[in-house]
């Protein structure tokens, strides 16, 4: 899943509390459209539905061979036997998930600056979220806002090393075009995709502006 993940362009950030259609149903139209990473990201679900939730999600993913992470839970996403996990700043470090894992395990890390960068790129993340490029409510907590122009240039240090890097932080279709213009190749989204009507469009829409 190295080289699928090394072509990714779009990446969606899956969440039932933003998603208009069921999210399952959501995702799959999103990946119809041209999704090529999906994360399931539930920060307060209780561990039953979750799992549940996983499953149905990794079994769709590999169907479609489209890469399957979830965030945070190390736990769940060795019991559906996901394709990695992805990690915040507070979280646990890329070394002991990848322990848990294997050598298999994809790792991805949150990167805020420069400094959160260079250490996610020294423990070898398998790839990075680069943000917040814009304002955004789907995180749990504050995070800094510094826009596109100012992250790209941490988005092209981690390509040049080899590991993907993803804009994240509030990107729409109506703002996409300003995160491709700064320099990113590659962008993680989710209300532009999710809280549509037609998330196949809206992801199709995506691909066709990081072409």
């Amino acid at each position: 899943m190295r080289e699928r993940l090394a072509r990714a362009r779009l990446y969606l950030l899956a969440t039932t509390s933003v998603a208009r259609l069921p999210l399952v149903e959501a995702v799959a139209a999103a990946i119809d459209g041209g999704v090529d990473v999906v994360q399931l990201r539930e920060k307060t679900m209780p561990d039953g539905p979750f799992l549940e939730l996983a499953d149905d999600l990794n079994l769709l993913c590999a169907a479609r061979d489209v890469v399957f992470i979830v965030n945070d839970r190390l736990e769940a996403a060795r019991l559906v036997g996901a394709h990695g996990v992805h990690l915040g700043q507070d979280d646990l470090s890329v070394a002991e998930a990848r322990r848990a894992l294997g050598p298999d395990g994809l790792v991805g890390v949150s990167t805020h600056d420069a400094a959160e960068l260079a250490a996610a790129l020294a423990d070898r993340a398998d790839y990075v979220g680069v943000g917040s490029v814009f304002a955004t409510s789907t995180k749990g907590r504050d995070v800094p806002v510094s826009g596109a122009a100012a992250l790209a240039p941490l988005a092209a240090r981690a390509e040049m090393a080899g590991v993907p890097a993803f804009a994240i932080g509030g990107i729409t279709n109506e703002n996409v075009r300003e995160v491709t213009a700064a320099g990113f190749r590659r962008v993680a989204v989710c209300a532009g995709v999710l809280a549509t009507d037609d998330p196949k469009a809206a992801a199709r829409a995506f691909v066709e502006c990081l072409r």
